[in-house]
């Protein structure tokens, strides 16, 4: 078993890559995986707190302008920016809804496992994901009601309740784990936690596929128009997020250009209104595909600007 976890731990951007496909391919799979997504939220994020520094993420937590600006440019800055490039365009409303919205939404917590896989500041993404994530509930549903006209239906206190149990658990237990095994032991098994992590995010890119097959086949035109526009917004905003920060350095950079673009949608899923537009929906279940994607095509890139910074 850990032999076949560090295979998957050093080609992590690879079967991302091919495994994102499988809800897609097998629907019946994705609607099995489905209760699986809150689990796998906690078990994603376990996982990447076993793999980065916590000393670390210790000093960027007692940096609070540095932490206060990345939160300031991933909640606010973002979704201004995107509908300001949307508003000479006539995108179809319901595509504009869910680009604004995915912009405004806070990164994926996985987006620091991604950051690992590349080679980029782990504990830099982690940081900023936890600290956006649990301020999303105090911005989303304001910037949705000034930029969209649209009410979100997210209760504060109940939402940050539930993440709150979310974050803890999952630091709980990977203060556990790291007592009980030790540092110098959890460093050896980076390459297995790395292929667990990536297991966990295919349970999680299989689960949120359901029901983009059944609209594939009944609504291609609609799908592939989505996938298109997910695939220029998420380097996009990472290149903005890039550019913006470029005076921390290549490496930090590249981190917080990262999740700028890999948004958390699922959360947005939650947050929706009953009766909200499907087409809104099902942007956020294919945009998870360049999520996965991007980060193979993207990797020699990677190695070349660090390697030669």
């Amino acid at each position: 078993m850990t032999r076949l976890l560090t295979l998957l731990g050093g080609q992590g951007t690879r079967v991302l890559f091919a495994g994102v496909f499988l809800g897609l391919l097998l629907p019946d799979l994705a609607a099995l995986a489905r209760p699986l997504l809150t689990p796998s939220v906690i078990a994603l994020l376990l996982a990447t707190l076993l793999r980065v520094d916590w000393r670390e993420m210790a000093a960027y937590s007692r940096r609070p302008l540095l932490s206060a600006g990345i939160t300031l440019w991933l909640l606010l800055a973002c979704p201004i920016a995107m509908l300001a490039v949307l508003a000479p365009m006539t995108p179809p409303e319901s595509l504009t809804t869910a680009l604004v919205l995915m912009a405004a939404a806070p990164p994926i917590l996985g987006a620091s496992s991604i950051a690992i896989l590349l080679g980029l500041d782990g504990s830099l993404a982690i940081v900023a994901c936890l600290a956006s994530t649990l301020l999303a509930p105090l911005t989303l549903p304001p910037l949705a009601l000034w930029l969209l006209g649209l009410e979100l239906e997210i209760g504060v206190a109940e939402f940050m309740a539930r993440l709150g149990i979310v974050v803890a658990g999952a630091f709980i237990g990977a203060l556990v784990i790291r007592r009980w095994v030790g540092p110098a032991r959890l460093a050896a098994l980076a390459q297995p936690i790395d292929g667990c992590i990536v297991i966990v995010m295919l349970v999680f890119a299989v689960a949120i596929m359901e029901g983009v097959t059944e609209t594939l086949f009944s609504r291609p035109g609609v799908v592939f128009l989505w996938l298109g526009a997910a695939f220029i917004a998420n380097p996009a905003l990472q290149l903005l997020g890039g550019l913006a920060f470029s005076w921390l350095g290549r490496r930090r950079a590249l981190t917080i250009g990262l999740i700028s673009g890999n948004c958390n949608m699922g959360l947005l899923l939650a947050a929706l209104p009953s009766g909200a537009d499907y087409d809104v929906a099902l942007f956020f279940a294919v945009a998870q595909l360049p999520m996965y994607m991007l980060p193979a095509i993207v990797l020699p890139f990677y190695r070349k600007l660090l390697a030669t910074h």
